[in-house]
């Protein structure tokens, strides 16, 4: 039997939703409308003239070698990222699931990064690992790697990728951190009788049963690289050595803010948010099939 709640008035439900209507109104599709418009314009870098020309900010923009490479940085990053942040994430949840002493510090020290800006992460990460002054760059030239982030752009792009992952990591920590500690003991401890291991029951068992909180994590952490990595990148590499960090979320304000090139910002917003939607779908299409529910 499934309970409904029952309001004296038609009105009150749609008063409720009303905020939240009004904030996704406001701060998604009001936006996202503008850009969609303003992708077909040719503007100058003040704003006093435009011109609509169509698709014509599109075929420049695929035709531009810079962007394709912003595709493969992007493709990279991402993949680091996200496998990087869920796998050990995981691992540091299963820890924590165990009865081991100082849990409770454990898991609050697993939680701090998560309140710390993504700016500010980046600006972490770059003192430490900074060629001349950084202790663990230092650490790093003793044992005879030659370490500048700030010229290597392999090197630059191990920088960006350690500080989003760690960023992430509490995060994902806490979803997972919740998704074991659901699951019913007396499922893994009848497994244990049955003579299953522990790598045999977090395979079978655990994972199977983690599942539908890795597929949102899945999704969440794919817009986690693709839109709120910017901060971290902006603080650390600006982008660069030789764009060798520039993503596509990076490179629409570059071209926007450096550039004054306001159509093709606009263009490859449109473009990234299309990404972004297309991935979200293909996830809910074909691996939601895998997810036990």
């Amino acid at each position: 039997m499934q309970k409904r709640a029952i309001y004296d008035s038609k009105l009150l439900p749609y008063l409720l939703l009303l905020p939240q209507l009004a904030i996704v109104l406001i701060f998604f599709y009001w936006p996202a409308s503008q850009a969609v418009y303003q992708s077909f314009l040719l503007e100058d870098a003040f704003g006093l003239h435009s011109e609509f020309v169509w698709f014509e900010n599109f075929e420049h923009l695929f035709k531009e070698p810079d962007y394709w490479r912003s595709f493969v940085v992007t493709a990279v990053f991402s993949i680091a990222v996200a496998a990087l942040s869920l796998s050990l994430a995981l691992l540091f949840a299963v820890m924590a699931d165990r009865q081991i002493r100082g849990a409770n510090a454990y898991k609050t020290f697993m939680i701090w990064p998560y309140a710390v800006a993504p700016a500010v992460a980046g600006v972490l990460w770059l003192f430490m690992f900074q060629p001349s002054l950084g202790v663990v760059a230092q650490f790093i030239r003793g044992l005879g790697i030659e370490w500048n982030p700030l010229l290597n752009g392999t090197h630059a792009m191990v920088l960006v990728v350690m500080a989003a992952t760690w960023k992430q990591i509490s995060y994902n920590f806490l979803f997972f951190l919740a998704g074991l500690q659901s699951i019913p003991r007396s499922v893994i401890e009848a497994a244990a009788i049955d003579g299953a291991g522990a790598t045999r029951r977090f395979w079978t068992i655990v994972f199977p049963l983690l599942s539908p909180t890795a597929f949102f994590l899945l999704v969440v952490n794919v817009v986690y690289v693709f839109f709120d990595t910017f901060g971290i990148i902006d603080a650390v590499t600006l982008g660069g050595p030789s764009k060798a960090t520039s993503t596509l979320v990076y490179k629409v304000y570059d071209d926007g803010r450096a550039g004054a090139n306001l159509g093709s910002s606009a263009a490859q917003s449109v473009v990234l948010m299309v990404m972004v939607i297309a991935l979200t779908a293909i996830q809910f299409k074909y691996i939601e099939r895998k997810v036990h529910y």
